[in-house]
C-alpha cells in the first residue's frame, strides 16, 4: 500500500496563528478586566453606574399659609403641565399617531383652553430650530402651566394626538381676592436643570419665601439596558422636606367682612384707592387688612393697581385723624382745657393763614371741647401754643410716627414729620404737610385703646415645621412703650366718643347701634406731586380712625377712600362708614363681644382647671359670666380651652375636655372660631360651610356622637340672615 505523502499547509497555519493569537488577547483582557476591574483608567462599575443608574425626583409642597383659625390662605395643589409631541419619529404606527398631526386644528382647539392666542400656538407647534429641524416636543410657558383638572379633562376628551400632560404643583388661593397685597402670589420658574420652581414675587410668598419653599427628595435605582429596574437593585429614597407652614394673626372671617365691604363701596363710589386695618389693641395683631384696587392671586389680574402693601410702603398726609394725638399730648401735659373758650375760623402763621373747614368762617368764640367734636384746624393751632413744639413734637416721637413700626413686612415706609418751619409745625397738629402711614396710625391708636400702653402691630403669628408640627419661630405681643398715661388714653376715648354723640361732631355717620364708638374722622386735601407743597382743589383723602367698645376696646380700625365719586350733596364720610360700620359690628358680634357685658363688667379671669370636676367648674364660670361646654361625659378636666390663667371679656366661651363619648351641643349662632375650638378639642369630623354665625347642623344637638360620620354646619353672615328673614317674613305678615 503506498503511503500518504505529509503536505504542511501553510493557510491553516496561519488561520490557526491569528485565531490563536485574537483568543490569547480576549483571554488577557478578560482576566485583566477580572484582576483590576478597569478599562481605560476608568472603573467599569462606576461606568456601569452612570448607564444604568437612574434617579427621579420627589417634588417638595411648598409651604401653607393659614389663618388664625387653622383656615388655609394659600397652599399647593395638583395641576396639570401641557406638552405638546411634534416630531414624527414619536409615530410608529401611522393608524395611532402620537405627534401633532394638524398643527392648525390643534392651535385652534387649544386656544378655548388655554390663554394663548390660536396664532402663537400655531408658531409654536410648527417653529423649528436654527438646523430647521423640529424639537421633539414644545411647551407653552405660563399658559400652559397650572392647568386645572377639569381643564385637562376637556382637552383630552378633544383627543388631539400628540398632546400629552405632566402632574404639576400650583400655588393654589381659595379665597380669590383676600389680603392679596398682603399674601402676594408665586411664578413657577424654569431651572437650568429643566425642572420648575415656585418662587414668591410679592408680600408674604417672596418675604418669607425661603422658610416656604421646600426641599426636593430623590428615589434611586438601576435599570438594565432597556430600562427596566433589576430584580437585584436597592432603591434609595431621600425624602422631599416640604417647606414650613405660615399661621398668620389674620382672621378670615374678619378679612371677608372687610373685603366684602370695600368690594360693594368701590363699586358704588369707584374711588381711586381705598386702604384699611382692622387690629386687635392689646396684642397687636393685625386680624384683617385689604386695599383697593386690588388683584386675584391666581391669575394676577387686576387694572390700575400699585404692586406694593399701600398700608405699610405709601405714606399718606392723614388730615384730621392726627388731632388724635395732639389731643393726648394737651392732655397728658396738663394743657387741654375743655371748657376754656378761643377764637375759631383763622389763625396766623407769619405770613401764613390756617382757616377751619368752613372755608375760615368759623363758629365764633367757642371750648376747645366743641372745637374738637367740630374738627377744627384752628383749635390745634392754639393747642399748640400751649403744649410747646419741642413737646409736642417729643409726643408724636412716643406715638412712633416718623418711624418704622418694625411690622414683620417688607419695605415699610416711615413717614416725615415737618418741623422746621412754624406753619409747618401748626399744620402737622391737624395732619397737613407730615407724613405718616396707616400703619403707624394703627400703632399709635393702640396707646389710647390699651391704657396707654402702645402695641407693636404684627401679621405672623407662627411658622411650624409641617413635618414635626415643632414651632420654629413664635411671635408674642410687643410693648413699643407707654406714650401717656392710662388716665389720659381714657379721656381721649371719652372725647372721641363724643365726635359721634355731641351735636355738632363730625362723626355721626359711625354710630353704631349696639356698641359705643370712639374715633376721629379726617378728611385730607390732596397734594400735588410736584413736591411744592401745593394742593389740587376738591379732591380729597376721607378716613376715619376708631375703636369700639368705647368703655373696652376690643377692636381699632383705620379706613381710607380716595377721591371716591359722592353723590350730590353727599358727604365723603358716607363711602368711608360704609366699610367701617358693617365691618366693626360684625366683627365685634363674630368674636362674642357682648356689648352691656362690656360696658359694665370688662373682664373676669380663668385658671388653670385641669385635674378638676367639670362639673364644679362648669357652675363656677357660668356664675362669672362665661359660658361653658363641657366635651365629652364629664367628670375630670383633662384639657381646656382658652388655656389659664388669663382674662376673658364676659360672654366667652370655655371649653373643657373630659373622658366619654361627647353629645352635640346647639351650635346656633356660634361663630366660626368657637366651632372650630369645639372641632379640635372634641376630635370630631366637623364640615365647616359658609361665613358668619351658625344658621343650622345637619346633625340635632343633643345627639350622643359614637362613630366618625362627618357633621356639617352651615353659617351665614348677619346680612345673609337680615335678607332671609325680610324674604321669609313669619306667618301672617307681608313685605312691601
Amino acid at each position: 500500500m503506498k503511503k500518504k505523502r505529509f503536505r504542511f499547509q501553510w493557510g491553516a497555519f496561519l488561520l490557526l496563528i491569528f485565531y490563536g493569537g485574537l483568543f490569547f488577547l480576549l483571554f488577557s483582557r478578560m482576566f485583566m478586566l477580572q484582576v483590576t476591574g478597569e478599562v481605560e483608567g476608568q472603573e467599569l462599575a462606576a461606568r456601569a453606574a452612570a448607564k444604568y443608574s437612574k434617579e427621579s425626583a420627589i417634588s417638595a409642597s411648598r409651604g401653607k399659609i393659614y389663618d388664625t383659625n387653622g383656615q388655609v390662605i394659600a397652599e399647593d395643589t395638583l395641576s396639570y403641565r401641557l406638552i405638546a409631541v411634534v416630531n414624527e419619529q414619536a409615530t410608529t404606527d401611522e393608524k395611532k399617531p402620537r405627534h401633532v398631526v394638524d398643527a392648525e386644528k390643534t392651535a385652534k382647539i387649544l386656544a378655548e383652553y388655554i390663554p394663548m392666542d390660536e396664532e402663537k400656538i400655531y408658531k409654536q407647534l410648527t417653529r423649528v430650530n436654527n438646523k430647521g429641524k423640529k424639537p421633539y416636543q414644545v411647551e407653552f410657558g405660563s399658559a400652559g402651566r397650572g392647568i386645572s383638572h377639569d381643564t385637562m379633562s376637556k382637552i383630552k376628551a378633544e383627543k388631539l394626538p400628540g398632546i400629552v400632560f405632566i402632574n404639576d404643583l400650583k400655588r393654589y388661593y381659595p379665597n380669590g381676592i383676600f389680603a392679596s397685597h398682603l399674601i402676594g402670589f408665586t411664578v413657577r420658574e424654569e431651572n437650568k436643570d429643566t425642572t420648575f420652581t415656585t418662587k414668591g414675587k410679592m408680600g408674604l410668598e417672596l418675604t418669607y419665601n425661603k422658610e416656604l419653599t421646600g426641599k426636593d427628595g430623590k428615589v434611586e435605582y438601576e435599570t438594565d439596558a432597556f430600562h427596566y429596574l433589576l430584580p437585584s437593585s436597592e432603591k434609595m429614597v431621600t425624602p422631599a422636606k416640604n417647606g414650613d407652614d405660615i399661621y398668620l394673626t389674620l382672621d378670615k372671617t374678619i378679612q371677608s367682612f372687610l373685603e366684602e365691604a370695600m368690594t360693594a363701596v368701590e363699586k358704588e363710589y369707584n374711588p381711586e384707592a381705598m386702604t384699611a386695618i382692622v387690629a386687635d389693641p392689646k396684642t397687636g395683631k393685625i386680624l384683617a387688612m385689604s386695599q383697593r384696587p386690588t388683584f386675584n392671586p391666581d391669575t394676577r389680574e387686576g387694572n390700575n393697581m400699585k404692586w406694593l402693601n399701600e398700608a405699610i410702603e405709601e405714606t399718606i398726609e392723614p388730615g384730621s385723624t392726627m388731632k388724635t394725638f395732639t389731643l393726648a399730648s394737651a392732655i397728658d401735659t396738663g394743657t387741654w382745657q375743655p371748657n376754656a373758650k378761643y377764637m375759631s375760623g383763622k389763625y396766623r402763621v407769619l405770613d401764613r393763614e390756617i382757616k377751619d373747614h368752613n372755608d375760615g368762617r368759623g363758629w365764633g368764640p367757642i371750648t376747645y371741647l366743641e372745637g374738637f367734636q367740630r374738627s377744627s384746624n384752628t383749635a390745634m393751632a392754639y393747642l399748640l401754643k400751649l403744649i410747646g413744639n419741642d413737646v409736642f413734637f417729643d409726643y408724636l416721637d412716643r406715638f412712633g410716627f416718623g418711624k418704622k413700626t418694625g411690622i414683620d413686612l417688607p419695605n415699610e415706609a416711615s413717614g416725615t414729620l415737618l418741623s422746621k418751619y412754624p406753619v409747618e409745625r401748626v399744620t402737622t397738629t391737624f395732619g397737613q404737610g407730615s407724613t405718616v402711614t396707616p400703619i403707624q396710625l394703627i400703632q399709635a391708636l393702640t396707646a389710647i385703646a390699651n391704657d396707654g400702653k402702645m402695641m407693636q402691630p404684627y401679621v405672623i403669628d407662627r411658622i411650624v415645621d409641617p413635618s414635626t408640627g415643632k414651632t420654629i419661630k413664635k411671635h408674642e405681643p410687643i410693648v413699643k412703650g407707654k406714650p401717656v398715661s392710662a388716665d389720659t388714653a381714657k379721656q381721649v376715648k371719652e372725647i372721641l366718643a363724643s365726635t359721634l354723640t355731641a351735636k355738632d361732631g363730625t362723626a355721626k355717620d359711625y354710630i353704631l347701634e349696639e356698641y359705643d364708638v370712639a374715633g376721629k374722622t379726617g378728611t385730607a386735601q390732596i397734594p400735588k406731586p410736584d413736591g411744592k407743597g401745593k394742593y389740587f382743589k376738591n379732591e380729597y383723602l376721607y378716613s376715619f380712625l376708631g375703636m369700639a367698645p368705647v368703655d373696652n376696646p376690643q377692636l381699632v380700625m383705620y379706613v381710607s377712600v380716595k377721591r371716591p365719586k359722592l353723590k350730590q350733596g353727599e358727604l365723603g364720610s358716607i363711602p368711608v362708614s360704609k366699610i367701617f360700620n358693617p365691618v366693626m359690628l360684625n366683627s365685634l358680634k363674630y368674636l362674642n363681644v357682648n356689648p352691656e357685658d362690656v360696658k359694665h363688667v370688662d373682664e373676669t379671669k380663668i385658671q388653670d382647671y385641669t385635674g378638676q370636676s367639670a362639673e364644679a367648674v362648669q357652675v363656677e364660670l357660668a356664675n362669672d359670666g362665661l359660658k361653658p361646654v363641657i366635651v365629652g361625659s364629664g367628670g375630670k378636666i383633662i384639657d381646656q380651652y382658652p388655656k389659664g390663667p388669663q382674662k376673658l371679656v364676659k360672654g366667652n366661651f370655655v371649653f373643657l375636655k373630659t373622658e366619654g363619648n361627647i353629645t352635640l351641643p346647639d351650635f346656633t349662632n356660634w361663630s366660626l372660631r368657637n366651632v372650630l375650638a369645639f372641632k379640635t378639642m372634641a376630635n370630631l369630623e366637623i364640615e365647616v360651610v359658609g361665613e358668619g354665625f351658625v344658621a343650622s347642623q345637619s346633625v340635632s344637638a343633643g345627639t350622643v356622637i359614637s362613630d366618625s360620620s362627618p357633621i356639617v354646619v352651615k353659617l351665614k353672615t348677619p346680612a345673609e340672615s337680615f335678607k332671609q328673614d325680610v324674604e321669609t317674613p313669619p306667618e301672617g305678615e307681608t313685605t312691601e
